[in-house]
């Protein structure tokens, strides 16, 4: 079942990791449903996706990145777009199953879904929570490009009647580079009306990420 809500409102804490290096940190989230995703650290970062535009600023060095869902698709490891990105972060599936056919096994108490037509540039495992029927793990693996990217649902929390993730784990590997982003969700408020301040600040770099 998709969450219905306008706009969402939470507290979001961040988990990064990649090689030897690891951070973490909590931002505001919000979202204004297939439009616009939103979150700010203290306001001295600010991230704004659009289903047209990928863009952050930082204060804490004056620099900017204003483009496209190729960096966010390099993050992951897989092709993008905002239908998908909102979809990994409210617990569901990034692709639509109506559009397919699929393999249902049981295992270990979930329902593992697999594609009955082999997609060739990817391998799609689904695997369904029994009791609500939410998306508990989700894998993409591309063998020829070495590449995986292996989303778990740990828990989800239902508020105002809408059930969403409590904690995502997310696991890339692309060839020998391995990274881990989870997220932890907080304070969920739902139809509130929200703004989405967002405006580059004059005499800051722009930057280029590959």
């Amino acid at each position: 079942q998709t969450p219905s809500f306008k706009t969402l409102a939470a507290r979001v804490k961040i988990e990064y990791a990649k090689g030897e290096s690891s951070q973490s940190t909590t931002v505001s989230l919000r979202m204004e449903k297939d439009k616009t995703i939103w979150m700010s650290k203290l306001g001295f970062i600010k991230v704004l996706i659009t289903p047209e535009r990928v863009s952050f600023y930082s204060k804490l060095d004056n620099t900017y990145f204003d483009g496209d869902y190729k960096y966010l698709s390099g993050l992951l490891g897989t092709d993008l777009d905002f239908e998908k990105v909102q979809n990994v972060l409210l617990g569901q599936s990034m692709f639509d199953l109506r559009k397919e056919k699929y393999n249902t096994t049981e295992k270990q108490g979930k329902y593992q879904l697999s594609p009955k037509k082999a997609n060739k540039l990817f391998e799609l495992l689904l695997q369904i929570e029994p009791q609500h029927y939410k998306v508990s793990g989700m894998q993409l693996t591309q063998s020829f490009e070495d590449r995986i990217l292996d989303i778990q649902y740990q828990t989800y929390q239902q508020i105002e009647n809408q059930l969403l993730p409590q904690r995502i784990d997310i696991y890339v590997k692309d060839k020998q580079k391995e990274s881990y982003i989870n997220l932890g969700y907080k304070n969920l408020e739902f139809d509130r009306k929200l703004k989405f301040p967002y405006k580059i600040p004059n005499g800051f770099d722009e930057i280029s990420l590959e």
